[in-house]
């Protein structure tokens, strides 16, 4: 696995626990910009051709 991959595949794993969290306390502007980020991070793997396994966010 490259640097790269890497990379974006663990900003893709902190991205869903923050936005988890954020959904935990109820932080409706911050489940908003965290889905936003997920959502960038995924098009950018999907762009890339990096595979991303499905969880439950």
């Amino acid at each position: 696995m490259d640097a790269f991959t890497a990379g974006l595949l663990q900003r893709i794993r902190a991205t869903e626990s923050d936005l988890s969290r954020a959904r935990d306390e109820g932080d409706e502007f911050l489940v908003e910009v965290e889905q936003g980020e997920l959502d960038d991070l995924r098009r950018l793997a999907a762009e890339h051709g990096v595979e991303v396994s499905a969880t439950s966010v």
